[in-house]
């Protein structure tokens, strides 16, 4: 099967087309389809293009024909198709618009070019929702099915967070995006709670699907090196570590770090580590000025990451109260796979409130007393840490597993193909 991949993959890892878009594109290329991503150069978080990357149209063969893992079939080609973009030193509202629109814009050759080629589905993720009308048009004109896959809802955020202002602005984005939600033949999103939202905006509820990130949990576990990146920050063996690991933007709510780390400074057994790049991590470092219970690690390679998420005893997940339900944060998968319990911010009846139950805390958004007890109490607490690490490894092992979830996903898109034959 052709399956053409579209959209801005943020996270430059693996083939440097976004984690998780990078995973399942090799994925489903050594399970025998031909897959095709057009996307835009790594950039994201820092808002640069990666040194090293040209910021212009570009083709890589990432992937020829490879054994499959059992059986006598060969693996499909992918091939990544990066198109420029316009990237801005300080991102605003109108500013990040113009960012989107001009990958959306850039897009467009390439995209006519895979008329040709005639995928049998377009895939789009969003964000950014500037690629659905594009992905959806390129559909119909070679006669394949188009899927749209939200990963947050960027118009609803965009506005809940004050990046966008108006209530009549605000009115014309919701029903235009209504109406494209509903031309898609399928659309899927990470979390229960999305998907309801989908099919509030006017989504068939047969034509919506769960495809919920997932986590590598055999490069992921609870036995991994804890001890590499303690020895690098000078943190002792016995301390008490609690790491925030993940994009330092907006709808993270940073500032709670900072107030939690000032809280606790004087307990000499915890130790706060914060790792990722991004627009907020500046502010970051200026509000933990003076700390010295607070280390600071930039974004680190994907290799690494199973060494990086075992040097925590206790994963931080803050978020803003206005973002709730309208993302659900990727960077969890990967703490519910190490094992270690998670204080998330979170209001009662969201998504992340219920994945974190059981294995974690749950605190109310922006509250920095409730937030630093939380962490506290679990650093006194080896049981209740190890108890709810058991039960968080569970959770991953039994929901999050990525070849059971890509798996499922590829048995979707094959009844989809198949759909369109009939």
């Amino acid at each position: 099967m052709r399956i053409l991949i579209y959209g801005l993959n943020y996270i430059p890892e693996l083939t440097g087309i976004g984690k998780y878009t990078g995973e399942m594109a090799e994925w489903l290329s050594l399970h025998g389809h031909e897959v095709h991503v057009v996307t835009a150069p790594p950039y994201y978080p820092q808002w640069s293009v990666a040194d090293g990357v040209a910021n212009r149209w570009t083709r890589e063969v990432a992937k020829g024909p490879t054994p499959r893992e059992q059986g006598e079939d060969k693996g499909g080609d992918l091939v990544v198709f990066r198109c420029p973009l316009w990237v801005p030193l300080k991102p605003s509202g109108l500013k990040r618009l113009v960012h989107l629109a001009s990958f959306a814009l850039s897009s467009v050759p390439i995209l006519i070019k895979h008329l040709f080629w005639r995928p049998d589905v377009v895939w789009v993720v969003a964000p950014a929702f500037f690629c659905a009308p594009v992905a959806w048009l390129t559909a119909r004109f070679c006669g394949a099915k188009c899927w749209l896959h939200i990963q947050d809802y960027e118009v609803d955020a965009a506005f809940d967070l004050g990046l966008l202002k108006g209530r009549r602005l605000r009115h014309c984005v919701t029903v235009i995006e209504g109406w494209l939600l509903r031309r898609f033949d399928m659309v899927s999103t990470i979390s229960h709670r999305m998907l309801e939202r989908a099919v509030s905006k006017g989504v068939a509820q047969p034509k919506t699907v769960l495809f919920p990130n997932w986590a590598d949990i055999s490069a992921v576990s609870p036995d991994g090196d804890r001890g590499a990146y303690r020895a690098e920050l000078g943190i002792d063996k016995d301390t008490v570590v609690a790491l925030y690991s993940g994009n330092m933007g907006a709808k993270q709510g940073l500032e709670i770090l900072a107030q939690a780390a000032e809280s606790l400074q004087s307990d000499s057994r915890l130790a706060f580590v914060f790792c990722g790049n991004g627009v907020g991590r500046a502010d970051l470092v200026a509000r933990c000025a003076g700390l010295q219970n607070v280390h600071f690690l930039d974004l680190q390679p994907l290799e690494k990451l199973g060494a990086l998420l075992a040097t925590a005893d206790i994963h931080l997940l803050p978020q803003r109260a206005d973002a709730a339900d309208l993302v659900m944060p990727s960077k969890l998968t990967g703490m519910l796979a190490s094992g270690r319990p998670v204080v998330a911010t979170a209001h009662q009846g969201t998504e992340v409130a219920r994945v974190v139950a059981g294995c974690g805390v749950i605190v109310t958004p922006e509250d920095p007393q409730e937030f630093a007890n939380a962490i506290a109490g679990l650093a006194a607490d080896l049981g209740e840490r190890a108890r709810l690490g058991r039960a968080a490894r569970i959770y991953a092992e039994k929901n999050l597993a990525r070849d059971a979830v890509i798996g499922a996903f590829e048995q979707r898109l094959i009844a989809l193909h198949e759909a369109q034959k009939c």
